[in-house]
């Protein structure tokens, strides 16, 4: 088993033996193929923070399970039936479509947080980085997927978060290499500390009540790590407990995954409780991970909602570099 994952790419498993394939699917690239597609799209920035070859294998890897979605009948089925949104199991495969004479794209169906009432199309890869000209055409592609009715099309791009102003922000991936990080000052009193266990856990979800009470829109931003998760990045030796003044005073927490490719150590949680809030403390958090994460030619890398210019404006102050993001772009 794959465990319990948040959604559906992750839940299928390289080891699962596909059915036979649909007509068509004989098209589809290779996962190396789509590896370097996808190298394409990356923000320059990134491109020396890993070798080439290895960021290649890590990209070929999760494309694997891109490929496996396109084909893989029975963990359509599953898809299907666990998630009962209507259609029949073939129309939750992947497609690779041709979107226009230089432009072919993965699309695929996928709901915000699993509920079936929220479904959009995702724009897994592109064969050449997308410009604003193409989200007409990668609408009409998406019309594979009208009997789920879905309202938005999300697509990634390392442009800049104002370069295309007029549609919806999701998540930006703010990063920096480990090493470099760890050169900026950091407040007297503020500390970090492995956290043993999870008995602050209620205080940390009353630190995002607190915020969520402040700034309607948090909750869609922003939520606390889920208890077992929490329990993993213990288990894993890099989950926090923030100090400042000698209080408790959140939590700062990593994965180490590859996320675009990269050997990275992946943000899971960031957290102040309010009486540290509005002190300027949010930068010097990353400054103190790097300085306790073992790897200095890891990269340190994280999402935040392209709305949330606090987190923003703190990851930023640190040394990260925003490296691209995704949009919500309308479906007719």
């Amino acid at each position: 088993m794959c465990g319990n994952p948040p959604n559906w790419r992750a839940l299928a498993c390289p080891t699962v033996t596909t059915t036979d394939t649909l007509p068509g699917t004989t098209e589809l690239p290779t996962a190396a193929e789509l590896a370097t597609f996808t190298l394409a799209t990356q923000h320059p920035a990134t491109h020396g923070w890993l070798d080439r070859g290895a960021r290649l294998r890590n990209l070929t890897d999760e494309h694997e399970i891109d490929l496996q979605l396109a084909t893989d009948l029975d963990l359509a089925a599953q898809r299907a039936e666990f998630l009962t949104a209507g259609p029949a199991a073939p129309a939750y495969l992947n497609r690779w479509v041709t979107v226009s004479a230089d432009l072919h794209a993965m699309l695929s169906i996928r709901f915000e947080g699993l509920d079936v009432t929220k479904p959009f199309v995702d724009v897994s890869v592109t064969s050449r980085p997308i410009v604003r000209a193409d989200l007409p055409a990668l609408a009409d592609a998406a019309r594979v997927y009208a009997a789920f009715h879905p309202p938005r099309l999300r697509v990634w791009s390392a442009a800049p978060l104002t370069d295309w102003a007029d549609l919806d922000p999701d998540r930006r991936v703010l990063a920096a290499p480990v090493g470099h990080l760890r050169g900026h000052p950091v407040p007297e009193g503020l500390t970090l500390t492995p956290t043993a266990d999870t008995s602050r856990y209620a205080d940390a979800q009353a630190a995002y009540d607190a915020v969520d009470a402040a700034h309607p829109h948090h909750p869609y931003e922003a939520r606390l790590l889920p208890a077992e998760d929490l329990q993993e990045c213990i288990d894993a030796g890099t989950m926090f407990d923030v100090h400042w003044r000698g209080r408790w005073a959140g939590y700062a927490g990593t994965l180490a995954h590859p996320q675009l490719g990269l050997d990275a150590q992946v943000v899971q949680e960031l957290l102040l409780a309010p009486h540290a809030r509005g002190h300027g403390l949010g930068a010097a958090l990353s400054t103190l991970f790097a300085r306790h994460l073992p790897d200095p030619a890891q990269v340190l890398s994280g999402t935040i909602h392209g709305r949330n210019r606090g987190a923003l404006n703190a990851a930023t102050r640190a040394g990260r570099h925003d490296v691209g993001g995704w949009w919500w772009a309308p479906l007719r």
